[in-house]
């Protein structure tokens, strides 16, 4: 029998909204709010009760405060083709004095974006963000004793809230309240919001625990039941990194932390991911309690090899803590990476374990972000896609970011119609990897780097730009790739003894679900019909057929 918690969490993630819409409550709310809807083997963000992808970026942490700053920024969004903006909402603004709630600034912006015809992810800066408490109003940082802050190994306060206050939840909690309440009413019929993320990168600096009285005092209890429960029921499934380290302390299940876990810095973390999940969990279980939308945290990536608290922040949502998450945060819908390192396919392949649907809320705007976006919405089926800064461009119509998004605005409801059934894959390319293979059905694909062609003069170049593509089979023989700088030849592995042909390719565009041929390519276009191509730094998106002789 479902338990009262899982019962809960489940009606609020995905069976509630439906049954909203059963009993035409509707009406209250306009068309059904957004909500998160699995399909297939893939979760898809449902807006106006279409699947809906974003194409999005983050806006620099101090953009959104004013309507004279961002008014050169809205035409500079919709020249990359975005449909969404990631935008900070500042605790000390809306609430400058204790219950005295402002959401002026938040309401013309979220009009301005609604006139622009762009959707908003709101970020919550409460609590944390980066860790510190540098937005929380002055009414709390100037009281130290009512609302206390974490302190290091030496008791020196940090510039960041303790977990460990109920005064400092309770508080966040009221003020995230309000503004969901806020947000309904301004916004709950037109849905310009569509999702929200409650804090941001939560981490312990510059220790890997919070070592003041309070947190010291839970510190030497028990772990508690709730954790330890979870841990016992989802023994077999837990992420093998965290398993590891139960396992080495002989899955113990009472005791206090350094008991059960053992002594060093990754108990130290796995204690503060546990209080930091209960603690942003109460402030969206109060949320949603105003204004069901989805709401999921970022995490700040650790380095490998660092340690907590040192070489990166402490017992954020990350990859090998994410047990602690769940357990601790059942109303978190999911958990997402923010990129600042190399490493995209790994730690996406991190972040996608235990069916976490993946979005990615921040990346550095470089050179590599067109390609990834395309690469992660084709291989990981992931909600979206968005870069840090995205107003900090001087030409943003040259971006390849909005040529990428471009094409995956046209292909949104091809993709969506075939999100979890396995027909969509992308393809990521550069220096180092230059080549994949992809099985769809019979057909074997070997994608290439168009560079590894030696046409494009750049073959020899020590850099490659990145190359990506989203490719779709929407039949037995039928495709369409979208993206630039790929080669595409294939092989029947269904039967070796046949080749694979090209039978039909064209190059067109989709507009309102039909598609449009702008040129019919054979001869020099298809190497007279050994490959399928699109030249890096040329967007397009072709259909083609094959066949076998």
């Amino acid at each position: 029998m479902m338990g009262t918690s899982v019962k809960k969490h489940f009606l609020s993630g995905l069976l509630w909204p439906m049954l909203l819409w059963s009993f035409g409550l509707q009406a209250q709310y306009g068309p059904l709010y957004p909500y998160l809807y699995p399909k297939g083997t893939t979760t898809q963000l449902m807006v106006d009760s279409k699947p809906f992808i974003i194409l999005g970026g983050e806006l620099g942490n101090s953009s959104f405060t004013s309507l004279e700053y961002m008014e050169p920024i809205w035409p500079r969004l919709q020249a990359m083709n975005l449909n969404t903006v990631l935008a900070p909402v500042y605790w000390e603004l809306i609430e400058p004095r204790e219950g005295v709630f402002d959401f002026t600034l938040m309401d013309e912006l979220i009009f301005e974006a609604r006139k622009h015809d762009l959707r908003l992810v709101l970020l919550w800066f409460g609590s944390w963000k980066n860790s510190m408490s540098s937005h929380v109003p002055g009414w709390v940082k100037k009281d130290p004793f009512r609302f206390p802050r974490a302190e290091d190994d030496q008791g020196q306060r940090q510039e960041i809230l303790s977990p460990f206050s109920f005064d400092n939840q309770d508080a966040d909690r009221k003020a995230f309240r309000a503004l969901m309440e806020h947000l309904k009413a301004v916004d709950g019929h037109t849905h310009t919001v569509i999702m929200i993320q409650p804090e941001n990168e939560i981490g312990m600096l510059p220790v890997a625990r919070d070592h003041s009285a309070l947190a010291n005092e839970k510190f030497d209890a028990d772990v508690p039941d709730e954790l330890m429960n979870y841990l016992t029921r989802n023994k077999s499934s837990l992420v093998p990194e965290f398993r590891a380290v139960w396992e080495k302390n002989g899955y113990k299940t009472t005791g206090n932390w350094e008991e059960v876990f053992g002594k060093g810095s990754h108990t130290d973390e796995i204690f503060m991911a546990w209080y930091y999940a209960k603690y942003t969990n109460a402030i969206i279980e109060t949320g949603k309690a105003a204004y069901p939308l989805p709401m999921f945290v970022n995490a700040a990536l650790n380095r490998p090899g660092r340690e907590p608290g040192t070489g990166y922040p402490s017992a954020g949502p990350l990859p090998h803590l994410l047990d602690v998450w769940r357990a601790g945060g059942p109303d978190i819908d999911f958990f997402s990476p923010d990129f600042y390192n190399p490493r995209f396919r790994h730690w996406n392949d991190l972040y996608t374990r235990q069916n976490n649907p993946l979005f990615i809320p921040e990346h550095r705007f470089d050179n590599t972000v067109a390609a990834k976006a395309l690469f992660s919405i084709g291989h990981y089926k992931s909600m979206g896609f968005s870069p840090f800064s995205i107003e900090s461009k001087a030409q943003p119509e040259q971006e390849e970011l909005g040529k990428a998004y471009a094409l995956i605005d046209q292909l949104m409801p091809l993709i969506t119609a075939h999100h979890g059934n396995n027909k969509i894959e992308g393809v990521l390319l550069d220096k180092n990897s230059p080549d994949t293979t992809l099985q769809f059905g019979k057909y074997e694909f070997t994608v290439k780097h168009s560079h590894t062609l030696g046409w494009e003069g750049e073959s020899n170049n020590e850099v490659w730009e990145p190359a990506g593509a989203i490719i779709v089979r929407t039949g037995p023989d039928e495709f369409y790739l979208a993206g630039s700088g790929v080669v595409i030849t294939f092989a029947n592995t269904g039967d070796p003894g046949y080749r694979v042909g090209i039978l039909k390719n064209e190059e067109g565009r989709m507009e309102e679900g039909r598609w449009r041929v702008i040129r019919h390519l054979n001869g020099d276009q298809t190497h007279q019909g050994r490959h399928i191509r699109i030249f890096r730094g040329a967007y397009a998106i072709q259909r083609f057929e094959l066949y076998s002789y």
